[in-house]
């Protein structure tokens, strides 16, 4: 019998933060949501992916190093969105693991429905859902 890999701490952290989260949407649900009110696709993936990969259209790109700065309703600095009622942001990156320890943060400064994509844009992407290419970036 081959022996169980002991968890990283990282993905021992990531499981601990994910419980705190609503659930997290599959690519095919957060599409669905996406036309709720005050539900919004965030793009949190670095510039080069975007470029790559290409983007989900109608998706709010923002940078990770501002984020929190930028969906917090109190900051000086946040979207018009992040101050809307009913704000929900969907977080996604490449895989679903940077964007479900950036969802938390934001719940944890007051962003309650706070959460990402279960498998970020490279599953949205295999599922076949809409995406712009990078011939028309």
């Amino acid at each position: 019998m081959g022996q169980q890999r002991q968890k990283s701490n990282i993905e021992a952290y990531l499981e601990t933060k994910r419980k705190l989260l609503s659930a997290r949407p599959t690519p095919h649900d957060a599409l669905a949501r996406s036309t709720e009110q005050g539900v919004y696709l965030i793009d949190i993936r670095p510039t080069s992916n975007r470029k790559e990969e290409g983007l989900i259209p109608g998706a709010i790109v923002i940078d990770r190093n501002v984020l929190e700065w930028r969906l917090d309703r109190t900051s000086p600095w946040s979207i018009l969105e992040a101050r809307e009622p009913s704000f929900t942001p969907i977080l996604f990156c490449n895989e679903g693991y940077a964007s479900s320890l950036a969802a938390q943060t934001l719940v944890e400064i007051g962003v309650e429905r706070a959460t990402d994509v279960d498998g970020g844009f490279r599953k949205w992407k295999d599922d076949g859902l809409p995406v712009v290419g990078e011939d028309s970036l």
